[in-house]
């Protein structure tokens, strides 16, 4: 990989850090505020709402100045919006303002990498990236359960701090910190001497660009399908967040603190089925993995039907200091493998969405467009689920009805995908020929 490759690697670690153990703690909060069960997945849908209001916007501007400058500039905004909730901001507002900078921040992240290194690696650096990435999920998500602990805060945190605060007041501060760190690794991503055409000023241009954008990745036969699947996945994989803790407490009864361990062996698994993708599927054929989605999905709905309640509360697993109960160990292997088979399906996909947005368009236009079809489709299916909840829906309908979902939702994309083959011109061919 080229210099700099690795200070973007780090740079985005302690960002999503940042952003996976704030999401925990902004939960926390919420539960401090004794706010209603259906408030909590709104934390996700207002930190996404920036990724589609400002879609048209935020492209342009990662193509208008070096890239490690916008990712310092927009990873301030998420250091404010900890700030304004530490104030007292109620933490959907607060929240919201961290997706601002986020959605601003992204399309510089992922656009850097075409700027830098050629197609054919393309695939290796989404594998490391997406490694990055879910390390930090890991990390993150385990640091803010760790971090609202009271046995954890009151301990390390609270005696240092003002009277009055809660674990989760003291968890912002350290997060605070993280983004701080990140701003600090922005500084030195070095400029990769990329530059645009002048990028358009007006509010009604840059839509009108952002459209024909939009337009172009959905009618070419490779981007229509990556954009799909990606699409598809982000938003199931949103929605997923919140299913597995709401399983972990009315199947697992588990608390959130202890709920948070699961989401980081999903990340686990992710990171698992990255490695594979990056090993065993070159960016020509990336759209043989196909069939994980309609795989991952039937097993997500295996959830629905497990519960501690199938096993013997006698059934612990004993290695020295260690104790476990069985179904806890079944659960995080189940777990790890619904991440792999994430983890193998959206990196290739990723990358080719990305390699065709590059050609057809810019990097940061084409990034843009796919975080406005990705996180729309957050919105979507977050707005479902909350209204699901606040509808008091056994979680196991939910879970049952989201994989369906996904399962159908899969089957017709690679019905698509069947069809555009059958087209002159075949789309594999073209991708083949790219690298001949």
């Amino acid at each position: 990989m080229k210099k700099g490759f690795y200070t973007i690697m780090a740079a985005q670690f302690f960002s999503s850090l940042a952003d996976n153990a704030l999401l925990i703690a902004a939960i926390a909060l919420l539960f401090d505020l004794q706010s209603p069960q259906w408030m909590t997945p709104l934390l996700k849908l207002f930190f996404v709402l920036s990724y589609v209001v400002l879609a048209a916007f935020v492209g342009a501007f990662a193509d208008s100045r070096p890239k490690g400058r916008v990712m310092f500039l927009t990873n301030t905004i998420k250091v404010v919006g900890c700030i304004t909730m530490l104030a007292g901001a109620h933490p959907l507002i607060a929240y919201g303002i961290v997706g601002f900078g986020a959605a601003a921040y992204s399309p510089a992240k992922y656009g850097i990498l075409t700027e830098l290194l050629p197609p054919e690696r393309l695939v290796a650096a989404n594998s490391w990236i997406e490694g990055t990435t879910v390390s930090s999920i890991i990390l993150g998500t385990v640091c803010g359960g760790a971090l609202i602990s009271p046995h954890v805060a009151h301990k390390l945190l609270l005696p240092y701090l003002p009277a009055g605060l809660t674990p989760a007041h003291a968890a912002i501060i350290v997060i605070t910190g993280m983004y701080v760190i990140a701003a600090l690794f922005n500084l030195g991503i070095p400029d990769t001497g990329a530059r645009y055409p002048r990028q358009q000023h007006g509010p009604m241009r840059l839509i009108s660009d952002f459209a024909d954008c939009f337009n172009a990745l959905w009618r070419d036969r490779l981007g229509q399908i990556s954009l799909a699947v990606t699409t598809l996945l982000w938003g199931a994989g949103a929605t997923l967040q919140f299913i597995v803790l709401e399983w972990a407490k009315s199947s697992l009864g588990l608390s959130l603190s202890e709920g948070t361990v699961l989401q980081a062996f999903v990340a686990v698994g992710v990171a698992v089925g990255a490695m594979v993708a990056a090993a065993k599927v070159p960016l020509k054929r990336s759209l043989s993995v196909l069939p994980a989605g309609i795989v991952m999905g039937g097993a997500v709905m295996l959830m629905a039907f497990y519960s501690k309640d199938l096993f013997p509360p006698d059934w612990v697993v004993t290695i020295g200091r260690f104790h476990q109960p069985v179904y806890m160990l079944i659960a995080y292997a189940f777990l790890t493998f619904i991440g792999a088979l994430s983890g193998f399906f959206v990196v290739p996909m990723n990358a080719l969405l990305q390699h065709r947005g590059h050609l057809l368009l810019s990097a940061g236009h084409s990034i843009a467009v796919q975080n406005f079809n990705e996180n729309l489709s957050i919105l979507v299916m977050l707005c479902l689920y909350t209204l699901l909840v606040r509808l008091d829906v056994p979680v196991t309908i939910v879970i049952v009805l989201f994989s369906l979902f996904v399962m159908i939702s899969m089957a017709l994309i690679m019905r698509l995908h069947h069809r555009n083959n059958q087209r002159k011109g075949d789309a594999i061919s073209l991708l083949g020929d790219e690298f001949r």
